[in-house]
């Protein structure tokens, strides 16, 4: 692959986590933006590049504008963002937002989303992180596609549709799981337990999923409805009313299925 000129516009979990990967891979970015000077200053340190905290000083002659924002503010500073570059390839890494994002005024379109949860304080393997890209031409596909391939064994061509319904279910099985370890790790608090006693349950849940469909590995009393179980757990959470409701919710849905 002929070595681009990439820029990245934001510098938050997944722009420094992707940012880093292609800088271990000696992939050159010339110019990193965030609106907040501390992230992009030591985004820009650690992958040998610039920076700038302003839009309108962001370089206008790059091959590729890896754009990694909240889909509210890429769509809010899109004029921005395109303004000079519009025969720029502008790739958003976005889940939930469709190639179409990008006006009529980019003539090129692109969409680069790894499937992985990112945090700055954790550095992941990129290689075998599924990373869907998509297009709205052959040579950029060709060109997005050699881009992922060199941080990734894992690349596939993917519809904006399709890659909605998978960020979907990415919520399901990432954040709200998270979520359910911050509430177990809330109640262990409460009763001074020290959430570590969770961490190797939760490692043979995940080695479960591996071998196993999440259906055939669910146990617990709402496999059976133990009503007798499920009842003193509810009492426990009497002080806990939300989390009683998403015991209760969680329950019969385990239940159902």
């Amino acid at each position: 692959m002929k070595e681009n000129k990439i820029v990245f516009i934001g510098a938050g979990n997944l722009a420094t986590n992707l940012a880093e990967a292609f800088h271990d891979r000696h992939i050159k970015i010339a110019q990193i933006y965030s609106r907040t000077e501390d992230s992009a200053k030591t985004l820009a340190k650690a992958v040998e590049a610039d920076y700038t905290t302003e839009l309108e000083s962001v370089i206008n002659d790059a091959d590729i504008y890896i754009v990694a924002l909240k889909d509210d503010a890429l769509v809010e500073l899109m004029p921005q963002i395109i303004a000079g570059k519009e025969n720029a390839l502008m790739a958003h890494t976005s889940g939930s937002l469709p190639l179409n994002i990008w006006p009529d005024s980019v003539k090129r379109k692109g969409v680069f989303y790894p499937l992985q949860t990112f945090s700055k304080q954790r550095k992941v393997d990129f290689q075998n992180i599924p990373t869907f890209i998509e297009s709205n031409n052959s040579a950029d596909n060709q060109l997005l596609k050699e881009l992922a391939s060199s941080v990734t064994n894992n690349v596939s061509e993917l519809s904006s549709e399709k890659r909605r319904q998978i960020h979907l279910a990415a919520v399901f099985a990432c954040n709200f799981t998270n979520h359910m370890y911050a509430l177990a790790e809330k109640l262990l608090q409460q009763y001074g337990m020290p959430f570590s006693y969770m961490l190797p349950l939760i490692e043979e849940t995940e080695r479960k999923a591996q071998v196993l469909s999440p259906k055939e590995a669910q146990t617990g009393p709402a496999v059976r409805y133990d009503e007798k179980i499920i009842n003193k757990h509810l009492e426990l959470l009497s002080n806990e009313p939300e989390m009683q409701e998403i015991y209760k919710l969680i329950s019969k849905s385990i239940h159902k299925l």
